[in-house]
């Protein structure tokens, strides 16, 4: 049985979200540019002869039976009819409800560091179906590129974007995505573009105007930004971002960031360093499509 290993669970932004239509099902297709970033959260596995799933430390007011970690592990286990459990601890660094895919991220990473730990070695893509079941974003953290995305997010194309450096500022509020895709006066007929015709010009956010008028220090914090470049929320919020070419560009406007915001800056990358360590952990077998 292998030891311990520990992985990140990297955020992403959406660089736009364009919302096209609503399903029969009550989800909304939508289109969508997914960014990944580095750093995050961090997950520790350690595996177990029992078939216990455990989670240290608890998440304050989520049971443990409806965080993502404990339901991505239960659903691999159940899929492969495993006997094997793991000791999970998370290091928790992104803010939660901010739109950045952190529980997501979370599910992703269990599920391919549990698929390897527990030998099931079930093809990626695979694994991305899973992760459907427990939400619309995690497939793009499985499979670990930046990508456009179409239908609920999951069907994706992946997409080289320039590695820029990225200011990331959280107001404290929570945002139930659920509220924002019910609203009535929500937008839900926006054209849809082709990937070929991707333009910064297009970009914006479909959700933003609901969120800023629900939540105002969101509008708080793009009127803040709006000084220094050009904000846009991603998902459904409340984590806004603007973009630099440096990392010092970014820094230099983080250390204005007034203190009662979370803020940190990233750099956006095209390929999840969660498949990079796991190679490196693993050498060799790493099962393919």
């Amino acid at each position: 049985m292998f030891s311990s290993i520990t992985l990140p669970a990297p955020p992403k932004l959406n660089l736009f979200l364009h919302i096209t239509g609503r399903r029969d099902d009550g989800y909304h297709n939508l289109q969508t540019l997914f960014q990944l970033l580095d750093g995050g959260d961090n997950l520790t596995f350690t595996p177990t002869e029992n078939s216990q799933i455990s989670l240290s430390p608890q998440i304050e007011g989520v049971a443990e039976s409806d965080n993502l970690i404990v339901r991505a592990a239960l659903i691999l286990q159940q899929f492969s009819n495993g006997s094997q459990g793991c000791k999970i601890h998370l290091d928790k660094q992104l803010p939660m409800g901010a739109g950045l895919g952190g529980g997501s991220s979370n599910a992703a990473t269990t599920l391919l560091a549990l698929n390897k730990l527990w030998g099931c070695d079930l093809p990626i893509k695979k694994l991305a179906e899973l992760g459907a079941q427990l939400g619309a974003d995690v497939p793009v953290f499985v499979e670990g590129y930046s990508a456009f995305a179409e239908g609920i997010g999951e069907q994706l194309t992946p997409v080289e974007i320039p590695e820029c450096w990225y200011l990331i500022v959280t107001p404290d509020c929570n945002v139930s995505t659920a509220k924002i895709f019910s609203n009535p006066q929500l937008t839900r007929n926006s054209a849809p573009i082709k990937i070929r015709a991707l333009s910064e010009e297009q970009y914006r956010n479909d959700c933003q105007t609901i969120v800023e008028k629900l939540h105002p220090q969101v509008k708080e914090v793009v009127d803040w930004l709006e000084t220094y470049g050009k904000p846009l929320m991603t998902g459904t919020g409340a984590s806004v971002f603007c973009r630099w070419a440096t990392e010092a560009q970014a820094k230099e406007v983080l250390s204005r960031v007034p203190q009662h915001w979370n803020a940190f800056i990233a750099k956006g990358v095209n390929h999840s360093l969660v498949h990079q360590k796991l190679k490196e952990f693993f050498i060799g077998a790493w099962p393919s499509g």
